[in-house]
């Protein structure tokens, strides 16, 4: 099977065109702002129209300039040192899910800040609302190509067109590669945001210890990512940054695994010493 190959622009006004990975984002916001404000119903908490709008904006501001920092810090350092304009040319692409994940988390603090909530408190009532945002992202990344896999003889797998691996295959001089890879993008589409928003969306649905929901989000997105890694080729300017095996994107999620699993457990001791 053959990479599907979609434009990119959806439609273009003059020098105005609306991306289909633009539109990804927006689907993903919109999606929380829905979701949340179906969860506000459900769930006690005293929340309310204006405040989940808040919260979306606050967490779409930290995504987006996060994700954008993150990807620049983690991902091209180098080019930023040399050329320090890099950091705003954002119409050449480039966005770190762990950079707009620490983007959300300074933006959170500052809405709670605001409106003298429990950080845990919000973060608990968020998390379940976002991977539907991560999957719609990742359909993003396949639209355009980005992200490919690492090579199979996998009935999965798909041949790309030699756009995509430029860096990966020097060698690809055709229109298409002669060798399937991993649809990674898909992966990782169906894992961080189908399977954890369902795995959230269920666990949520009663009352858990303070911090639980957000370890099990940590702890769930950190697992997923960490074992699709295996089937997406590293970045082809930096390659594997640990023990010859590990990408960048495994070695960040590590630190998540760790916290989720931390929270989860200081969740549960939490809730046990109030029941004595």
């Amino acid at each position: 099977m053959h990479y599907p190959i979609i434009d990119p622009i959806i439609f273009s006004l003059g020098p105005v065109a609306l991306r289909w990975y633009g539109l990804m984002y927006l689907l993903g916001f919109a999606a929380v702002y829905w979701l949340g404000n179906r969860r506000m119903r459900t769930h006690p908490g005293n929340w309310n129209s204006e405040q989940i709008s808040d919260l979306v904006f606050y967490g779409a501001l930290g995504a987006v300039l996060g994700g954008r920092v993150g990807y620049v810090i983690f991902y091209n350092f180098g080019t930023f040192l040399s050329d320090p304009i890099y950091l705003f040319r954002v119409w050449e692409g480039g966005m770190s899910f762990h950079g707009g994940f620490l983007g959300v988390l300074v933006a959170l603090l500052l809405f709670t800040s605001k409106t003298s909530r429990h950080f845990l408190q919000v973060t608990d009532f968020i998390a379940p609302l976002c991977p539907i945002g991560l999957g719609l992202g990742r359909m993003g990344n396949f639209i355009n190509m980005e992200l490919p896999g690492r090579v199979t003889d996998s009935s999965f797998g798909i041949i790309f067109h030699c756009d995509a691996v430029r860096g990966l295959n020097a060698l690809c001089l055709g229109p298409w590669e002669n060798v399937t890879r991993h649809p990674s993008s898909l992966y990782q589409a169906f894992t961080e945001g189908f399977l954890l928003f369902c795995l959230l969306w269920l666990v949520s649905a009663k009352p858990r210890p303070m911090g639980q929901i957000s370890g099990l989000f940590l702890l769930g997105y950190g697992v997923f990512r960490f074992a699709t890694e295996f089937f997406r080729s590293p970045d082809s300017h930096i390659g594997f940054v640990l023990l010859n095996a590990l990408s960048m994107g495994q070695l960040l999620s590590l630190p998540m695994i760790l916290a989720g699993i931390f929270l989860i457990v200081w969740a549960n001791r939490q809730n046990l010493a109030k029941a004595v």
